[in-house]
This record gives structure tokens, C-alpha cells and sequence, in this order.
């Protein structure tokens, strides 16, 4: 009778668990049901912008549901949770979080480009003496090249026997006491003129051939008892006061270089020493092996120490162009496909900007569109605001023509 008591008990336990177990069964299925059925309630009195996964806040979803990534409900995003845009930190938070921002000024990046060069003989100092009759070269006074000539010093002795007939007839003209010599006598200065015979010339036709300037003869082309016809080149003279320097320009620094921008070269050759000088010109030519183009400088060069093919490193002060808004080049966000800065606002929220950048020098960078100049920007923890910001969609705004929402699972 015991053991019937026993069994009638248990069986009536297991009954009572069967229907508890029921019943919370159909209750979590009704909690799961008003949880997904309360996006819904909410979404007819507040405008939704949005699904999306906490957990993967950068995919945004249509309509509610179940987040294909994590085994859970998709959370709506409403627009008067970001009506007032921008990022909401406390102070204290700012401090732990070691937020700083700097303010954006207005000014001008002085750029300086550095390239290598070599120096070069400056050819608008090149002379070159040639002979001016046909004739012979009966002395030749500078026999070497590379020799340093002065202006007016001889290099040549030219003998031309066309001259020397001409001025033996007019010597006698003017010796010759007769009236009728007299009146040849112009006859034969005009004959000397048209033979290009110079003041200076001897009474045997030779004329010397003089340096036009300081410098240094770098050809000799002609040799004693050499004949020669007008026109034949005889010496090449260079001056050395100017030297050109022919550097090799990046093709964005060639962009920002003018005719007399500043440059200041070190000669490897002569320690110790700067050399000043300015662009005369950047070359239309791009060097296809180094995507550089070359820049024509010309450098002073007063005692002459400088010699063409020396080696030189070149510093340029660049054209800054107009003021612009400059940040720290710390603040800035590349993404990829664009930057961004972290602004603070007045009231103290943050907010996301999207910019153009120019050239980035002395640890600032040009802000091309984007920034007035004035406001605050974040230098530092502006990653974490930036995530922040992507959770609360203040960059979902930045970017309104973003990827399509994609669809949720069931």
C-alpha cells in the first residue's frame, strides 16, 4: 500500500513539472514576441533610421529582425537620438581619456625642397671668337684649353692677305702727294670698311683676336699656320662668375617652384660653405626613369671655386601660395577613400568633418575644403571619438550616399 502511496506521489510530481516547464516555455516565446514587436511600437512614434548590429555598427539594415552576424535582435536607431548630431562626452571622461584638441589657424606652409644637382657651364656667359675674313693664323697666344683669360687679353694673331693689299694701297694714297691721289684716298677707306678691315689692324693685314670677357677658354680650335675662312670658330671662352645647377625636382615640388625662388646649395667639393642663387627656369621635360623634372638654377659663383660637374645638394623656399586653413597633421583620419577631422563644438559635442587636404609640412597639413579656420580640432583619442561616432551615425549623416542597407535575416 506504501509503494502504490509512492508511485501515485511521483507520477503526480512529473505531471506538475511537465506543466510548469510549459508554461514558461510560452512564456519566454511571449517575451521574445514582444521584443521583436517593440521596434515595431516604437517605430510608429518615433521615426527609425535605421537597423543595425551593435557588435558590426557600420552595416545598417531596413527593417528589424534577427542580425545575420550574432545570434541577436537587430537595434533600431531613431532619429531624435542623433536630431541634435555630433558626439556627447563628459569632461571627466575627456580628461581619462586624454582628449585634446588645438584650434585650426590660418597661414602658409613654407615648403622647402630638397633635390641633387650638378653644376653645369652658365651658356648665356659662352663667347665664342671666330674668324671674321679669310686669312691665316700666323700666332696663336693661348695654346691650352681651361686656361683663365682676361677681358681684351690676346688669344690670336690673324693674317688676312685681302687686308693686307687693301691697307698697302690707302697707305700710299695718303703718301702720294697728287690730286688725284687725293681724290682716290676715299675710294680706298671705303674699300677697307667693306672688307671689315678693323682700326686696330697692321699694315700687313694682321689683326688680333682679343678674349670678350673674364673667364676661361674651354676650346682652342685652331693651331699655328692654319687657314681659315669666315666663320671658322677658333676659341670658346666661359665665364665663371655664374654657374647653372641643374637639379633633378620632384614633379610636386617642380609645381610650386617660380622663376626666382630662392635657393641656397652645399657643394659637397667645398665644405663649410653655402652658395646662394634663384631659378631662372623649370625645364618642360620629365625625366621618364626618375618622374623628376629638371630645374635650371643659376648660382653665384664670385671667387671662382665652383667647377661644372660638381655635385651639389639643393634647398629650394618653395612659393607657400595663398593662406589657407592649416590643422595638425596628427588630427587628420584617412580612411582610404577621403579624410576627416574631429571638430568640438562650443556646446562641447564632437562631430565628424570630412576634408580636402593640400601639402603636409612641419607637422601641419593644408586643409583645402572643409574648415573656415577657427574651430577646434581633436589632435588627440580622435580614433575613439570616431567610433563613437560611427555608433551613434553621426557619420551616417557625413556620408549620405553610403552602401545600401542590407537585409536582415528572418
Amino acid at each position: 500500500m506504501n509503494r502504490l502511496a509512492v508511485i501515485v506521489a511521483a507520477a503526480a510530481l512529473w505531471v506538475a513539472g511537465l506543466a510548469a516547464g510549459y508554461g514558461w516555455a510560452r512564456l519566454g516565446n511571449r517575451a521574445d514576441d514582444d521584443t521583436s514587436a517593440a521596434p515595431a511600437t516604437e517605430a510608429g512614434e518615433r521615426q527609425v533610421l535605421y537597423w543595425y548590429d551593435p557588435m558590426v555598427p557600420d552595416q545598417h539594415f531596413d527593417k528589424p529582425g534577427k542580425s545575420p552576424f550574432m545570434d541577436m535582435q537587430l537595434v533600431p536607431k531613431y532619429a531624435d537620438d542623433v536630431a541634435g548630431g555630433g558626439v556627447s562626452i563628459d569632461p571627466g571622461l575627456r580628461q581619462s581619456m586624454g582628449i585634446r584638441s588645438e584650434d585650426v589657424r590660418i597661414g602658409r606652409l613654407a615648403t622647402t625642397v630638397r633635390a641633387p644637382g650638378t653644376l653645369a657651364w652658365d651658356l648665356r656667359r659662352e663667347a665664342l671668337v671666330s674668324a671674321f675674313t679669310e686669312g691665316v693664323v700666323s700666332q696663336v697666344q693661348v695654346k691650352a684649353p681651361y686656361t683663365r683669360v682676361a677681358r681684351g687679353q690676346p688669344l690670336a694673331t690673324l693674317r688676312s692677305p685681302a687686308w693686307s693689299s687693301a691697307l698697302a694701297e690707302a697707305q700710299a694714297l695718303r703718301e702720294a702727294g697728287s690730286a688725284a691721289a687725293r681724290d682716290l684716298q676715299a675710294a680706298a677707306q671705303q674699300r677697307l670698311r667693306a672688307l671689315g678691315v678693323p682700326s686696330g689692324a697692321g699694315r700687313d693685314g694682321s689683326v688680333t683676336l682679343t678674349a670678350p670677357h673674364d673667364g676661361i677658354v674651354t676650346e682652342v680650335l685652331v693651331r699655328e699656320g692654319q687657314a681659315v675662312m669666315p666663320g671658322t670658330p677658333l676659341f670658346r671662352v666661359n665665364g665663371t662668375d655664374t654657374l647653372w645647377l641643374e637639379a633633378a625636382i620632384p614633379q610636386a615640388g617642380a609645381a610650386m617652384l617660380r622663376h626666382g625662388t630662392p635657393v641656397q646649395a652645399v657643394v659637397g667639393a667645398v665644405p663649410g660653405r653655402i652658395f646662394a642663387g634663384e631659378v631662372e627656369a623649370v625645364l618642360p621635360l620629365i625625366d621618364a626613369a626618375s618622374r623628376t623634372r629638371q630645374a635650371r638654377i643659376v648660382l653665384r659663383n664670385p671667387d671662382g671655386v665652383l667647377a661644372p660637374g660638381m655635385y651639389a645638394d639643393v634647398s629650394l623656399q618653395a612659393d607657400p601660395g595663398a593662406p589657407v586653413p592649416l590643422v595638425p597633421a596628427e588630427a587628420l583620419i584617412a580612411t582610404g577613400s577621403d579624410s576627416r577631422v574631429i571638430v568640438q563644438e562650443t556646446d562641447g559635442r564632437f562631430r565628424p568633418v570630412r576634408v580636402r587636404t593640400g601639402r603636409t609640412e612641419g607637422g601641419h597639413t593644408e586643409i583645402l575644403d572643409g574648415l573656415e579656420g577657427g574651430e577646434r580640432v581633436v589632435v588627440s583619442g580622435q580614433f575613439l571619438i570616431d567610433s563613437e561616432a560611427s555608433l551613434s551615425g553621426a557619420l551616417q549623416r557625413l556620408d549620405s550616399g553610403g552602401a545600401n542597407a542590407a537585409e536582415p535575416q528572418p
